[in-house]
C-alpha cells in the first residue's frame, strides 16, 4: 500500500484526521477496492512513523462507519459493501464544510480561487485518464 496512503506531519491537520481521510478517499477513488486487506495496526504505523494506537483508533472509526471490517485473526479489509455515498441530500453541508476548509488552506498558502480551481481540474483529468 505504499504511495496510497501518506501522512504530512507539516500540516496543520492532525495524523489522526490525514490518515482517516487518506483511507477514506483511497476507497471512495477504488485505490483501495473493496475486499483488499489493509496492513495491520503495526506495519502501517512503521510505514508512516506514526503511534500504532492513531492507527488503531483510525481503523477502529473506519469499522464503526462501515468503510472497513475486521475478521478476528485474519486482519482488516475494506468492506466489501460500503455505505451509501450517493445519498447528496443532507451531505451537502459536508461538502460545503469540505470546499470551505480547502480553500481557507489555500488562502492560507497564498493561493488564489482560480489557481485552486485550475488546479483541481488538472487533477480531475489525470484521475479521469487514469480510471
Amino acid at each position: 500500500m505504499p504511495g496510497v496512503i501518506t501522512i504530512d506531519a507539516s500540516l496543520p491537520l492532525p495524523i489522526y484526521a490525514q490518515l482517516d481521510r487518506a483511507i477514506r478517499a483511497a476507497v471512495a477513488t477504488g485505490k483501495l477496492a473493496p475486499g483488499v486487506q489493509l496492513p495491520t495496526v503495526r506495519q502501517l504505523a512503521v510505514e508512516l512513523s506514526v503511534n500504532a494506537n492513531t492507527v488503531a483508533r483510525v481503523y477502529l472509526d473506519l469499522e464503526r462507519a462501515g468503510i472497513v471490517e475486521t475478521r478476528r485473526g485474519v486482519g482488516t479489509f475494506v468492506a466489501l459493501e460500503q455505505p451509501a455515498l450517493g445519498a447528496k441530500r443532507g451531505r451537502e453541508g459536508e461538502l460545503r464544510g469540505l470546499a470551505k476548509r480547502v480553500l481557507d488552506e489555500a488562502a492560507a498558502r497564498g493561493f488564489s480561487v482560480d489557481d485552486l480551481v485550475n488546479q483541481m481540474k488538472t487533477l480531475a483529468g489525470e484521475e479521469g485518464r487514469r480510471s
